[in-house]
This record gives C-alpha cells, sequence and structure tokens, in this order.
C-alpha cells in the first residue's frame, strides 16, 4: 500500500509524529514491530521528568516552552491528565554541572528558578538528605509525564484522525523508488511519499549511510518501598542529584510500588537490544540502593519493581534531528540520549515540517547531524 507518510518506530516520538501528521491531513502509517506503549525500547516506565530550566544546553529551552503548550494540548483532546507539577529539586556541588547549568538556563531565559541552601530544602522536603555544601535549586514548574499514557494517546488521536498502526513488523530495509520511498518488511512492502525515522535503539540499523556513532545503553529502573506521605507529592517533587557516585534521579510514590529511582550515568552498552536479557545487574542495583539509603530512604531498601529501558547516545549526548543528506524526503531524530522524551511532539512538528518542507522555524540547528564532535 502507498501512503503519504510512513513513520519507523512508534515510541515516544513515533507516536508524536503519527498525531502530527495526521493531525496535518496526512494518509499516515506508523511501523514497529511491538505493540503501543511497549517495554522493549525507551518509552516506558510509568514516568519522564519533564523540566525548563535545561542544565544539558539553555538551547533547548524555546523546544522545552512550546512542549509545555503541546502536552497541555493533548492532555485536553483526550481528556486525560498526563503531566503532574510536582516540582524538581535538582542538587550537587557548586563547581559541577547540573545545578549550575539549572541557573545558567534560568538566567538566559528568567524562568523563575527557585536557589536554595542544603538546610532549607531539607526542611521544605523532609523526604531528602543532602550535602550541607551543595548547590541547591528548585524548579516549580517542573514535573514528570506517564509515559506510556502520553504514548497510547497520541497513537490514538492519529487513529482517531486516519492513521493507521501497523505492529509486528519486522523493518528489514527502506531506499528509495519511483513513488518515494519502499519499505521491506518481513511480509509487506509498502511506499511513501514522506518518510519519517524514529527508531530508538534501532536507528543504527536503518541509519547505516549516515557517518553517526550511536550507543545503545541498557539502563535500569528501580521502584522501593515507601509508604510514608513525606515520599508522596505534594511534599515530595521529582529529584535530580549530581554527587560524586555520579547523576541519580526520581519520583515521588506514584502507587504501591513506591518511589521510582535510577542512575542517569553510566549503563552498560550492548549490541543487540532485541534479544537482551534485560536482567536485573547485580552492580547497578547496588549503587541504585546506596544512593536510596544514603539520600532517601532510611534502613533497607524494599525493591517493589524492577525494568530496563534503553538511552541511545551520540558522542556529546544531544539529539539528533534533521534531514536525510542524500533524499531530502526522509528526516529522522535519533541519539535522544536519555534526555528526549519530554520533547516528543516538538520534535515531531520539526520532523514533519523537515520531510514535508525541507526545513523547519523551529530552533533545532543546534541539533544537526553534521555539528561538531558527533564523529
Amino acid at each position: 500500500m502507498h501512503y503519504e507518510l510512513i513513520v519507523l518506530g512508534s515510541g515516544g516520538v513515533g507516536s508524536a509524529v503519527m498525531s502530527e501528521a495526521a493531525r496535518r491531513g496526512l494518509s499516515v502509517l506508523g511501523v514497529d514491530r511491538f505493540p503501543a506503549a511497549h517495554d522493549r525500547g525507551s518509552s516506558h516506565g510509568q514516568t519522564r521528568i519533564i523540566r525548563q530550566a535545561y542544565f544539558e544546553h539553555p538551547d533547548y529551552v524555546p523546544l522545552l516552552l512550546r512542549c509545555y503548550s503541546l502536552w497541555s494540548e493533548l492532555e485536553k483532546r483526550v481528556d486525560r491528565k498526563l503531566f503532574y507539577q510536582v516540582g524538581l529539586l535538582e542538587a550537587g556541588p557548586a563547581d559541577g554541572v547540573v545545578a549550575p547549568g539549572v541557573l545558567k538556563a534560568d538566567a538566559q531565559h528568567q524562568l523563575g528558578v527557585e536557589t536554595l541552601t542544603a538546610a532549607e530544602a531539607t526542611r521544605k522536603f523532609p523526604a531528602f538528605r543532602l550535602d550541607p555544601d551543595w548547590l541547591v535549586v528548585f524548579e516549580r514548574q517542573a514535573g514528570y509525564l506517564l509515559v506510556e499514557e502520553c504514548v497510547r494517546a497520541n497513537i490514538a488521536e492519529a487513529i482517531k484522525r486516519g492513521a493507521e498502526h501497523h505492529v509486528g513488523a519486522d523493518v528489514r530495509r527502506w531506499l528509495p523508488c519511483e513513488r518515494g520511498y519502499r519499505i521491506e518488511t518481513g511480509s509487506d512492502d509498502l511506499t511513501c511519499d514522506r518518510l519519517i525515522i524514529t527508531a530508538g535503539a534501532w536507528a543504527s540499523s536503518l541509519l547505516g549511510d549516515i557517518d553517526v556513532k550511536l550507543r545503545v545503553l541498557r539502563k535500569h529502573l528501580h521502584w522501593f518501598k515507601a509508604n510514608e506521605k513525606r515520599y508522596q507529592s505534594p511534599g515530595c517533587p521529582a529529584f535530580f542529584f549530581e554527587s560524586a557516585e555520579g547523576y541519580f534521579y526520581g519520583f515521588p510514590a506514584c502507587d504501591e510500588n513506591g518511589i521510582k529511582v535510577a542512575e542517569h550515568s553510566g549503563g552498560v552498552e550492548i549490541d543487540d537490544p532485541l534479544n537482551d536479557e534485560r536482567l536485573l545487574d547485580v552492580e547497578d542495583a547496588s549503587r541504585v540502593e546506596s544512593f536510596a539509603r544514603e539520600r532517601l530512604l532510611e534502613g533497607d531498601c524494599e525493591r517493589t519493581e524492577h525494568a530496563v529501558c534503553f538511552y541511545t547516545s551520540t558522542a556529546d549526548d544531544h539529539f539528533i534531528v534533521d534531514r536525510h543528506p542524500q533524499y531530502s524526503g526522509v528526516s529522522f531524530a535519533a541519539g535522544l540520549s536519555g534526555h528526549g522524551f519530554k520533547f516528543a511532539p516538538v520534535l515531531a512538528e520539526a520532523l514533519v515540517d523537515l520531510a514535508l518542507d525541507g526545513g523547519t522555524e523551529l530552533p533545532i540547528g543546534f541539533l544537526s547531524a553534521d555539528r561538531p564532535g558527533l564523529r
């Protein structure tokens, strides 16, 4: 069958692309090996932090401000709460990366970030134990998105507007053809005028002719029992701490599984995300438990749940969002490096713009595939 647009990969960004393209009136097909909101990639695990004062780079902030509007619009369309504004507490050394980066973004974009001493933060949020000399910042407008619900909502919106979603498809390759582009799967050959690739951990196999190194890292998510009210919002925000041991983040207790905690740094590089066993890693579990005991929980950490997701990372840990250098009708997002989900709706706008028009007014130039440092 022929479509105006095919999307390869229907996770966080791909589902948003399907929704955006269908909203623009295109005939759209989303293709994925797994069903909506599956647990085999990067867009699962209950929650994802969303924030505006971006320590990674201030250039992300205009994209984030647009994202807040787009997530709000999606909530209204589906009549479902997807974003919980519980705030975000970030802390670490005054000469470190996280808190100084937050303040840099705040100074440039006037985002209203609050600076606290460690003692003030502990009084305000008694769930946490912070080093007395840490620089502590609190972003009130931050919070978390319900990741699987966001994916399902975007796919439902796309289908409501006429899009199709094929799952169980093994995409073997894509190539140009007389009608635009042909996608070869294990069962069907599909054609389209425009193609968008949002394949996450499988991006390298579909973008092999682009000279960019992408590493796939296995990352672990842990939930720990925490029945006390101090671990629930509004008294407990989401958090991101920079310590000598690494970067750790987490969320207030959303349900009976308790608080969710994970390490943002580290990770084991893997070659085959399809067949990765995704088992509990003893070393990773020990590191996260040590952090939780030191900064959050008293006594033993009782794990209630564990999951694995994948970071597909670039050399500089920034996204790649661009057109294919050889094929003008192909755009792609890759290497979201463990911090991309919150950007899904604005990346969808950019990707559809690029595929249809060859450019976009959105400020994504710093995410181009030909920037220095990627190779």
